[in-house]
């Protein structure tokens, strides 16, 4: 209890007690209010450091309950993400290698995002670097899925069009020639036989007497029918589609060709010669593949037993010249 204060009067010799004016009781009443809400303030911020408030418990019980939920999304991206992987190899081995198609190329399959920050919206945040790398992820699967749902599209539409395809394939001798003792050279190094030199024989030559007919290994169209005393000499040029095309040369005569002309596997469409740079009767024969020449042994699988194209890969692999 505060003591009174008197002051001493003159006039009735006596003490008169003082009494505050209300403009100093309440500055005092005001100084006091202050001191206790600035203790209450210390006091709050005292325990709101030591203590979590309900409001704060809940907030962590939530946060701790979205990171364990972080952490199960990414393992199930991370098991998908490997799942994904496995389709794509064998999407690249198997099936497309089935239809004789390229992989996808991984600049397609890897390919990023371009243009402005697309997570910036998520950027400021605690957790904002867990949350963009989980969001960047499924971008990236949602990508590689729609790439791989786009070549799964073109198998489908290769496999729809596999009867065509193989009736394309390059799949007979372009000769009648079952013994296989007229396979003169095959593909690799050869010495050529005029300029006597090593050269890579780009295909197969098969000897054969002048007029031995030639027949298209496939269905296709007459890309090329050219005369020339230089070179392949007379030649012929079959596109069969799917990437490839077959080459005839050092032919005799062409049996009734023409440019656009519909042909099919085993038909008669010209004469073995030795038109060109030629030194004796024979048919140089080419595959070609995507605009890439690849050896023409891998192809004759249709009118060849086992025993017959196993030696006809070890005649062709003899080394010495070839005729052209």
């Amino acid at each position: 209890m505060a003591k009174s204060k008197y002051r001493y009067n003159t006039e009735s010799l006596s003490y008169d007690k003082i009494r505050p004016s209300l403009r100093k009781r309440l500055l005092i009443l005001a100084s006091y209010l202050s001191i206790l809400l600035l203790i209450a303030i210390l006091l709050n911020v005292f325990y709101s450091s030591v203590f979590d408030t309900p409001r704060e418990k809940m907030l962590k019980r939530e946060n701790s309950q979205l990171n364990q939920q972080f952490e199960i999304l990414n393992e199930k991206i991370g098991r998908l993400e490997t799942i994904l992987e496995d389709i794509e190899k064998r999407d690249d081995n198997i099936y497309r290698t089935i239809f004789n198609a390229d992989p996808i190329p991984h600049s397609v399959r890897d390919a990023g995002f371009g243009g402005v920050n697309r997570y910036e919206n998520l950027e400021g945040y605690d957790n904002s670097d867990k949350i963009i790398e989980t969001a960047r992820r499924l971008d990236e699967l949602t990508k590689a899925v729609y790439v791989q749902s786009k070549s799964y599209d073109e198998v489908i539409e290769m496999a729809k069009n596999r009867e065509l395809q193989l009736s394309s394939l390059p799949a007979i001798q372009p000769i009648a020639n079952k013994d296989l003792t007229r396979t003169a050279s095959g593909w690799g190094f050869r010495i050529h036989p005029i300029y006597k030199i090593r050269k890579f024989h780009h295909g197969m030559d098969f000897t054969a007497p002048t007029g031995t007919e030639v027949y298209a290994t496939a269905d296709g169209t007459i890309e090329l029918v050219e005369r020339s005393r230089r070179g392949y000499g007379n030649k012929v040029v079959i596109d069969h589609g799917f990437g490839y095309k077959t080459l005839y040369a050092h032919l005799e005569e062409f049996n009734d060709l023409w440019k656009g002309k519909k042909v099919k596997r085993g038909d008669v469409i010209a004469y073995v010669g030795s038109t060109g740079l030629s030194t004796a009767p024979h048919l140089h024969y080419e595959v070609h593949l995507n605009g890439k020449k690849i050896n023409p042994i891998n192809y004759y699988f249709e009118d060849l037993t086992a025993e017959e194209y196993d030696r006809m890969i070890v005649l062709s692999m003899r080394p010495g010249q070839s005729y052209d």
